[in-house]
C-alpha cells in the first residue's frame, strides 16, 4: 500500500515537472523572432518583411500612430538595406508579451557615408498559435556609436508571475493609471519621477544619443540637458502573467528654450514588491 502511494506520488511529481518544463518560456524566443525578422528584411525587403510579421493590431509611428499593415500596404517597396541586432530583451513569464531593443544600420547607397545609425525598439505579442507577432515598432537616430552596446538578456522571473485576472480589463486599467501618474509626476519634476519609477536596469533612448543605461546616468542626462517633460497616455497593454507591460503616448519636451513634440513608448516590469517600474523608455521626435 505504501509502495503504491509512493509510486503515485512520483508519477504526479514527474507529471508536474514535465508540465513546468513544457511551460518554461525563454527570452531566446523573442531574440529568435527578431533575428528571423531581420532575415526576412534581407530576403524580402523592408515592406514585405514588416507585412509578414505584423500583429493585426500592430502599429508604427509615421509620425502619428498607424497600423503596420495599413502603412506598409500603402507604400512602394523601400530601397536600401536595413540590419539590426538585439541587445536588450525580456519576455513575460507566460510568453505572450516580449520586447527587444538594439542598434540598427540603414544604408541606401554604396558608401559608408550613406549609412544611418540608430536604435530600434520592438514589442512582440503572441498570437493564437503562440507565435510572436510585431505589435509596436519605434526607432531613433544617432551618430555612429563609438563602442559596442552592453547586452542584457534576462529570463522571466517566475516568482513575479500571478494567475490571470478574472477581470481582463482590470490589469489594463492599472497600467493606464500608473502611466498617467508617471506623466503627471513628470510635469512636476522629471528628476524626482525617474528616481521613483526607474528600474535598476532601466534604459533611456533619446534621439541623437546612444542608449543611456542605469538610473544614475539617465538622471544625470536629464539634468545636464535641462529637460522638462509633459506627456499624455494613448494606450497600454499587459501580459496575462502580469509581469510585463507597455504604454505609449505623446510628449512635449523642453530643452532649454526649445520645445519639441515626441512619441514615447515605455516598457514596464513589476518588481518583487508588485510595484511597476520603467524598464525602457524611448522618445521619437515628431517632425513638423
Amino acid at each position: 500500500m505504501k509502495r503504491s502511494i509512493f509510486a503515485a506520488a512520483i508519477l504526479i511529481s514527474c507529471q508536474g515537472l514535465a508540465l513546468a518544463q513544457t511551460n518554461t518560456v525563454e527570452v531566446n524566443k523573442a531574440i529568435a523572432a527578431e533575428q528571423s525578422f531581420n532575415k526576412l528584411v534581407e530576403r524580402k525587403g523592408i515592406k514585405d518583411a514588416f507585412l509578414s510579421v505584423a500583429d493585426p493590431e500592430g502599429i508604427v509611428f509615421k509620425p502619428e500612430v498607424v497600423k503596420i499593415t495599413d502603412f506598409y500596404s500603402s507604400i512602394d517597396k523601400q530601397p536600401g538595406s536595413l540590419t539590426w541586432q538585439p541587445k536588450f530583451a525580456r519576455i513575460s513569464a507566460n510568453g505572450d508579451l516580449a520586447f527587444t531593443a538594439g542598434p540598427y544600420v540603414y544604408q541606401n547607397g554604396k558608401n559608408d557615408s550613406d549609412k544611418v545609425y540608430g536604435e530600434y525598439v520592438s514589442i512582440w505579442r503572441a498570437d493564437l498559435d503562440n507565435k510572436l507577432k510585431l505589435l509596436i515598432d519605434l526607432g531613433i537616430q544617432h551618430p555612429e556609436p563609438e563602442q559596442e552596446e552592453i547586452t542584457d538578456f534576462k529570463e522571466p522571473d517566475l516568482s513575479k508571475q500571478t494567475a490571470p485576472s478574472k477581470e481582463p480589463f482590470n490589469g489594463r486599467s492599472i497600467i493606464i493609471g500608473t502611466d498617467k501618474i508617471f506623466n503627471h509626476e513628470l510635469s512636476v519634476s522629471a528628476l524626482a519621477t525617474y528616481k521613483e519609477f526607474l528600474s535598476p536596469e532601466g534604459r533611456y533612448y533619446f534621439p541623437g544619443f546612444d542608449p543611456i543605461i542605469g538610473p544614475d546616468k539617465i538622471m544625470k542626462f536629464i539634468d545636464n540637458e535641462a529637460i522638462s517633460i509633459s506627456a499624455e497616455t494613448i494606450n497600454v497593454g499587459r501580459s496575462s502573467s502580469n509581469d510585463l507591460a507597455y504604454s505609449y503616448g505623446r510628449a512635449r519636451i523642453k530643452k532649454g528654450n526649445i520645445v519639441s513634440n515626441y512619441n514615447y513608448v515605455r516598457i514596464w516590469e513589476i518588481d518583487p514588491n508588485h510595484k511597476w517600474n520603467v524598464l525602457l523608455e524611448v522618445f521619437s521626435a515628431v517632425e513638423q
